[in-house]
């Protein structure tokens, strides 16, 4: 399989680590959007929202849990966040592993693009 985000998740594409644990990987987005913008992904591959089922769904519980220590670690909790999940073409997911961006520190507008 080559998957970009997988590769990261092994270490075999540098990334700028906001948080790892047994199930899942933080990082900050290479082009960001907000002054915070990190990623967050399941160590295992799963293709976009469409590929969750009643046995691999309780990573996307966990991934939230975590969203919210990362968003208070990093000050923004308070503030308000945006979290984003692409899924498919139209979508506009480029990165065929489910991630979920965080974005904070300014004031987001809607609707998004």
């Amino acid at each position: 399989m080559d998957c970009l985000f997988c590769s990261i998740i092994n270490g075999e594409i540098p990334s700028k680590k906001v948080y790892e644990d047994d199930k899942v990987y933080a990082f900050y987005d290479i082009s960001p959007q907000a002054p915070v913008h990190f990623l967050v992904i399941p160590k295992e591959h799963i293709a976009s929202a469409n590929d969750l089922t009643e046995e691999n769904a309780a990573v996307v519980a966990h991934i939230f849990a975590v969203i919210a220590k990362i968003t208070k670690d990093l000050g923004i909790a308070d503030g308000g966040y945006r979290v984003v999940n692409n899924c498919g073409e139209n979508g506009q997911q480029t990165v065929k592993h489910l991630h979920f961006h965080v974005l904070g520190g300014r004031s987001m507008q809607w609707p998004p693009g």
